[in-house]
C-alpha cells in the first residue's frame, strides 16, 4: 500500500496512545491486507473508521441517539468530560456542540481518521511503516504487519462467523462494520465466503450480538444506525 500524497483533511500525528486500543484501530488493522499491503474498502474507508469511532463511544456510554421525529434519531453527547482518546474525541466534540444525524457525523469526522489511525498502529507496533521511492522518485510509505494483533482479531471474527461462537461486543461491532461496508468478501482467503457467513454477518449488523456481548440496548441501537448508514455509503460507492 502506498501513501505518497497527504490527505488534505487529516490530523497531525498523535502522541501518547491510550493503553486501551480503540475500535477504530482494530477495524483498520482488520481491513489491512498483509499480502497486497492494501486496505480493503478504501473507497468508503473514512465512513467505516468514523462508524467505528461512533460505535466505540456508544459502547462506552459516551453518546446515544434520541428519537426526535419519525425518521430522525440524532446523536447526542453523554456526560461532560471530553474523551481522552484523540481518535474518538472529535466525534464527541461535534455532537456535544450540537446533536447531529449519523450521516453528518460520519462525513464530518471520517476524512480526518485514516492517517492518525495508521500512525497509532505504527506507534503500537501493530504495523511497520517502510519508506521507499515510488517509481524510483517519489518518497512514499508502505506498511507491513508488525505484531500478532491482527491475527488475534481475525481469529475472533472467524470463530464468530464460521464456528458460531457468540462474540464479545467489540468483535460483534467490528463484524457489523465490515459487513455493512461490503468488505467481508475480501477476506475470503482467511474467512471462506459463504451464505452462512453472509447471514450471520447481517444478523450482527442488525444488533443480534448473542448472549455474551455486554453492550447495552442503546449501544446496539447506535451501532445499527451506523451500519445502516454504511450500507447506504457502500451502495453509493459501488455505483460511482
Amino acid at each position: 500500500m502506498t501513501d505518497s500524497t497527504p490527505h488534505p483533511h487529516e490530523e497531525t500525528p498523535l502522541s501518547s496512545p491510550p493503553a486501551d486500543r480503540s475500535l477504530v484501530e482494530d477495524v483498520l488493522l482488520l481491513l489491512f491486507q498483509p499480502q497486497s499491503r492494501t486496505i480493503a474498502g478504501e473507497n468508503i474507508l473514512f465512513y467505516v473508521l468514523a462508524g467505528a469511532a461512533v460505535t466505540d463511544l456508544a459502547l462506552s456510554g459516551r453518546i446515544e441517539t434520541r428519537q426526535q421525529r419519525l425518521f430522525s434519531r440524532p446523536v447526542h453527547a453523554v456526560g461532560a468530560a471530553r474523551p481522552t482518546d484523540e481518535l474518538l474525541a472529535p466525534v464527541w466534540d461535534l455532537v456535544e456542540e450540537k446533536p447531529r444525524g449519523v450521516q453528518t457525523v460520519l462525513a464530518s469526522v471520517g476524512p480526518n481518521l485514516r492517517r492518525p489511525t495508521l500512525e497509532r498502529l505504527v506507534e503500537r507496533g501493530d504495523l511497520r511503516a517502510e519508506q521507499y521511492r515510488a517509481l524510483g522518485i517519489f518518497p512514499s510509505t508502505r506498511y507491513a504487519l508488525g505484531s500478532e494483533r491482527r491475527a488475534e482479531l481475525l481469529e475472533k471474527v472467524r470463530s464468530t462467523l464460521i464456528d458460531g461462537v457468540d462474540p464479545d461486543e467489540r468483535t460483534a461491532a467490528s463484524i457489523a462494520l465490515l459487513s455493512a461496508s461490503d468488505t467481508l468478501p475480501q477476506f475470503h482467503a482467511e474467512i471462506p465466503w459463504s451464505g452462512t457467513v453472509y447471514t450471520r454477518a447481517k444478523e450482527l449488523e442488525q444488533g443480534d450480538w448473542g448472549a455474551t456481548a455486554a453492550a447495552s440496548a442503546v449501544a446496539r441501537t447506535v451501532a445499527s444506525i451506523v451500519t445502516n448508514a454504511l450500507v447506504t455509503a457502500a451502495v453509493t460507492a459501488a455505483r460511482t
